[in-house]
């Protein structure tokens, strides 16, 4: 860190909230502000879910579950089962804990409060010290289209059809409408560096991107933008990332990564495996840097960090070494 300016990082689940965990290792919580896809939130049995900023907040803090890497560690779930007796909507499980979680989130959203309010009360609650911003306080939801012509939101295609139909086209409704929430637009403005978590690119980070001022603010300091491929070897550590690349036209490989970011970002950090990739990232005007970006645990979670926070910004086609 060379200065006490932030570093923001832009999130999606899973693969961001581990990066989070490294992140709070290594900066300072003032100076640490992640912004968090939207795009993933729904209305469910009446309660607002926002899946993400819940996976952030319950991860960082320690308490998400190990076994299944989201909802909460020790969870019941008595209130589901009786939905399911009744004949209701359970394919989309809610713990009794977590929905406490959402009870609140939505009594707080009915009284007039915003999102990005709420948000923040949540992150304190479990020892957050860092901003946990929404990317917007408006409705965003993002929407698939199959190859078959149905349209799902996106808790549909992933959880209820397992993310196991092709897809030919994403839409993010309702994103001409938002505006970023309160403080997103400037946290990248004044930032020592913007990094992209290893999220899918498609359905995590495009969300945040499709929020009007948000991308054209990246493009304007790409140079220190970082991304991390979520991309590993050819494939995707978790979820559907690599699938969705293809079966939008594009490879799914880093390579495939560098160009879908290569307007916002200067820089991509890329696994060791990926080494020999380096000369064809910078084809697309990509800088590769490469390193050991799988976060086993969190002393991996660190060292990526320092990584990200350590690598060269500024001139977008450097190197391609390790940082040492």
């Amino acid at each position: 860190m060379t200065s006490d300016r932030p570093i923001v990082v832009l999130c999606g689940g899973v693969g961001a909230a581990r990066l989070l965990i490294g992140m709070t290792r290594v900066v300072a919580d003032e100076q640490l502000i992640a912004v968090v896809n939207t795009g993933d939130d729904m209305v469910m049995h009446g309660l607002h879910i926002s899946p993400d900023l819940d996976t952030v907040v319950y991860t960082v803090s320690g308490q998400v579950s190990k076994e299944r890497g989201w909802g909460l560690e020790g969870e019941t779930w008595q209130a589901m089962e009786m939905v399911g007796r009744y004949g209701g909507q359970d394919w989309f499980a809610l713990g009794d804990r977590d929905l406490g979680t959402h009870l609140y989130r939505t009594d707080q959203l009915q009284q007039g409060r915003a999102l990005s309010d709420v948000t923040g009360d949540i992150a304190r609650t479990w020892g957050l010290g860092f901003r946990v911003l929404p990317a917007t306080d408006n409705p965003l939801r993002t929407k698939l289209t199959t190859v078959d012509g149905d349209e799902l939101t996106f808790q549909e295609y992933f959880v209820g059809r397992s993310h196991d139909v092709a897809v030919s086209r994403i839409r993010f409704e309702g994103a001409r409408a938002a505006t970023p929430a309160p403080g997103v637009l400037d946290a990248i403005a004044n930032a020592e560096r913007v990094i992209v978590a290893p999220s899918n690119p498609a359905v995590s980070i495009d969300p945040i991107l499709a929020i009007p001022g948000i991308r054209d603010a990246l493009k304007d300091r790409r140079s220190s933008v970082v991304a991390v491929s979520p991309i590993v070897a050819g494939d995707a550590l978790k979820g559907p990332a690599a699938r969705l690349l293809r079966e939008l036209g594009s490879e799914a490989s880093v390579a495939g990564v560098a160009e879908w970011y290569q307007s916002i970002a200067g820089t991509l950090v890329i696994d060791s495996a990926d080494r020999d990739r380096a000369a064809d990232i910078e084809a697309v005007g990509v800088k590769a840097v490469t390193a050991d970006t799988i976060m086993v645990d969190p002393a991996a979670s660190e060292r990526l960090a320092q990584t990200l926070l350590t690598v060269p910004v500024g001139d977008p086609m450097n190197s391609t070494d390790e940082p040492g």
